[in-house]
């Protein structure tokens, strides 16, 4: 079983960088990765918030990532995340695998297997969380904590997550308030990630294969350095550094449908570290389960024909076993043939 992880790292983690990264091949990238102070973001003065909103467009045109800070999460509510996934990765086997479930679709699933053929030499859970009081119920009741800590995170997450997709909106020409209500009552699903510490030593380097995400935006906090990330047309793996109080955030499968491919899904993994085990903790927003996404019909016209079929998330689930052990990325099945 994974090494577990004390809260206490956990919680200098989140307050120190670490300067330690791994580079795997393909060659690793110094490229630097966008850094965002969304402070003004929500400022009455349209161009404090355009300057922003300028940013954030450019960073998800030329990276498909970016990491935010002054972004409203306080740093308590951070750490009482990750102190809450380090506490349940803690307990004994038989607890946890109380929510253990080969039922992808069921409301929470607990694993430590490969089986969704792009992970190896981890643990998670997975849970939906909004809106809240609906999905609450079915998240551990152990360790104490549990709920409290990681539904004052769920929520203030989902509330960055629709903040930052009317940005992205808006930068798209869409505006702020497109999709906003969507959005806002939509799926968030919750991803926590434990990785033991020195796996690699027996012979495996990688965490989690590539793949991009389903929805529309992925806010990721991690506890120590692990996530890369690949830019668009290019070849090399840039490690995202853990910047205090900052929070990554990556375009999914379904913002590249709605942009018609004027914005692009990021490809991403995690490395495993030698030195420390590592948790992070990944909140996927979209639309409600059963809403097809298609492409925004704003950005389609005789330049810019429409490039992908529309789909859901349940489409995405009834993906997923077809997947395992012969990774393929989700939008990759979604775009018409042209040929």
């Amino acid at each position: 079983m994974p090494a577990a992880v004390s809260g206490r790292l956990l919680t200098r983690n989140i307050n120190m960088a670490s300067s330690h990264q791994h580079q795997q091949p393909p060659r690793a990238s110094s490229r630097a990765l966008p850094v965002i102070n969304i402070g003004r973001l929500g400022d009455k003065d349209p161009a404090a918030r355009a300057l922003v909103v300028q940013d954030i467009a450019r960073a998800c045109r030329d990276c498909g990532c970016f990491q935010v800070i002054n972004h409203g999460v306080s740093k308590s509510v951070m750490n009482g995340a990750l102190e809450a996934a380090s506490e349940f990765f803690d307990m004994s086997t038989e607890h946890k695998e109380a929510f253990a479930s080969d039922d992808i679709r069921g409301p929470i699933r607990y694993d430590t297997s490969a089986r969704d053929g792009i992970s190896k030499c981890r643990s998670f859970l997975k849970h939906y969380a909004n809106p809240l009081q609906d999905w609450v119920k079915f998240w551990p009741k152990q360790p104490a904590s549990y709920r409290k800590k990681m539904g004052m995170y769920a929520v203030e997450i989902q509330r960055l997550s629709v903040q930052l997709t009317g940005a992205i909106m808006q930068g798209l020409g869409l505006g702020p308030m497109y999709l906003q209500e969507k959005l806002g009552a939509g799926l968030q699903f919750m991803a926590l990630n434990n990785y033991p510490q020195g796996s690699s030593q027996a012979g495996d380097t990688v965490g989690l294969a590539p793949h991009s995400d389903y929805g529309f935006i992925t806010i990721l906090m991690q506890s120590s350095p692990g996530l890369e990330v690949m830019h668009h047309d290019d070849d090399a793996w840039t490690p995202v550094p853990a910047i205090p109080g900052a929070l990554h955030v990556h375009l999914g499968d379904h913002m590249e449908v709605l942009s018609n491919g004027r914005l692009r899904s990021l490809l991403h993994r995690a490395i495993l570290n030698t030195d420390e085990a590592r948790i992070s903790i990944a909140s996927l927003h979209g639309v409600a389960i059963d809403e097809k996404v298609s492409c925004a019909e704003e950005l389609v016209d005789e330049r810019h024909p429409k490039l992908y079929r529309e789909s859901s998330f349940h489409d995405f689930l009834d993906f997923l076993p077809t997947n395992v052990n012969t990774y393929r990325r989700f939008v990759e099945t979604l775009k018409f043939d042209r040929a």
